[in-house]
């Protein structure tokens, strides 16, 4: 039986969306929600298995990331907001009396950024804190009396910063790209002496329910929308869970906006160079042809055009290269990829078949697009049987390559 003094979840996180609204401005309907979850979550995650990092990231300063943070900063319990901080200090302060904080870095590009350096310890430290029972071993003590004890690390993370963060970071985020307002895009000017308070009125109730919900949420097991599994999984979770806590119309754009942000948070973002290059040999190379000689597949992929084969470290892509990038790829039999001999009409150079290919393109590369997976055209080189059937000279036409000599090559 609910208590007369419950309080309604639904209608407490539709206040908390209402405030970010009144000073934000997110790229997406989806993240509103994303951010609202984040901020119930941060009462409750001792409740999960995993804590999801909130990371409010832009291409360009001015875009909203600060405000995101510091309007955050209000609604969450024991708020510690801080632009740079020691891995030991952040291992002091989450095993503090006081409780463990929701950790807010602001300005994280100078962490993490290229000019930044290692900052290995403060990365680990991040990453681990991802899971439930994480620790880092530090040495205690004084003098040559010193022993290793364990620093939990476990806690709620929120960050901003410009530009991107490392895979490790990223994968364990709940990413929002700020962008900067448009003309028409309006928001209220944040007062911190007026609007903090609401902030912290706001803060105060979500406490008081996540008291009341607290069992019922670590029992929760929510359902994921299709689609959505491991790493993913491990940071929507929660968030979902706190939806179904809240109950209304939570669950239902919890599971929309998760999809959403699960899609956006890949969309645009540079693949490793390894993927890439096993894309563009299944969609633009190969292209059904079940083997190619490597002076062939090198022809066609430096002339592609938004690719970086033909300036890689201000040097074209080499047969050695491609062996050295392909061999850290393994075929369906759990080997190494390497080039092998083709016969040809022509010779018996060293190429790549297919077959060998085919696992890692199941496994790295997204699903071909209907014009990427036609099959091969007329230009290229299609060798089956063991006998040319298209003359590689089409390639050199294709490609205005001077010579395309098929002489053996590594």
């Amino acid at each position: 039986m609910t208590s007369p003094d419950a309080i309604d979840g639904a209608a407490l996180l539709n206040e908390i969306e209402a405030f970010h609204r009144r000073f934000n401005v997110f790229p997406r309907q989806a993240a509103y929600v994303a951010v609202t979850l984040w901020d119930a979550h941060a009462h409750l995650f001792d409740a999960f298995d995993s804590t999801p990092r909130l990371a409010f990231l832009s291409p360009e300063p001015g875009s909203g990331k600060s405000r995101a943070l510091e309007i955050v900063n209000t609604l969450v319990p024991r708020a510690l907001a801080t632009v740079n901080a020691s891995a030991n200090a952040l291992f002091r302060v989450v095993t503090s009396d006081a409780g463990r904080p929701t950790l807010l870095f602001d300005e994280i590009d100078t962490i993490f950024g290229p000019k930044a350096g290692g900052n290995e310890e403060l990365r680990g430290f991040l990453n681990s804190g991802y899971r439930r029972g994480a620790s880092s071993l530090r040495c205690v003590g004084e003098g040559t009396n010193q022993s290793a004890a364990p620093f939990p690390s476990f806690c709620a993370v929120a960050i901003a910063g410009l530009g991107s963060l490392p895979d490790t970071i990223l994968t364990r985020s709940v990413i929002i790209r700020m962008r900067k307002r448009a003309p028409n895009e309006k928001v209220e000017p944040y007062r911190q002496r007026i609007h903090e308070k609401e902030g912290h009125a706001l803060r105060d109730r979500l406490a008081e329910w996540a008291d009341q919900v607290r069992d019922d949420v670590t029992d929760a097991w929510p359902q994921l929308p299709d689609g959505i599994s491991d790493r993913p999984a491990d940071v929507w979770e929660p968030l979902l869970a706190v939806a179904e806590a809240a109950g209304g119309d939570w669950p239902e754009r919890a599971r929309a906006a998760c999809v959403e942000l699960v899609a956006a948070a890949t969309d645009g973002d540079p693949v490793s160079v390894g993927v890439q290059l096993l894309t563009d040999l299944r969609d633009k190379v190969f292209q059904g042809v079940d083997r190619m000689p490597t002076a062939a597949i090198l022809a066609i992929l430096l002339e592609l055009e938004d690719a970086p084969w033909a300036d890689m470290n201000g040097r074209p892509l080499t047969s050695r290269g491609l062996a050295k990038m392909l061999g850290e790829y393994v075929t369906s039999n759990n080997t190494p990829i390497k080039p092998r001999s083709i016969r040809t009409s022509s010779g018996v150079p060293k190429g790549y078949y297919a077959e060998d290919l085919v696992d890692a393109w199941d496994r790295y590369c997204s699903a071909p697009t209907q014009t990427s997976a036609t099959s091969a055209t007329s230009a290229t080189p299609q060798v089956s049987g063991g006998v040319a059937v298209a003359d590689t000279s089409a390639v050199a036409d294709r490609t205005a390559t001077p010579t395309l000599a098929l002489a053996p090559t590594a």
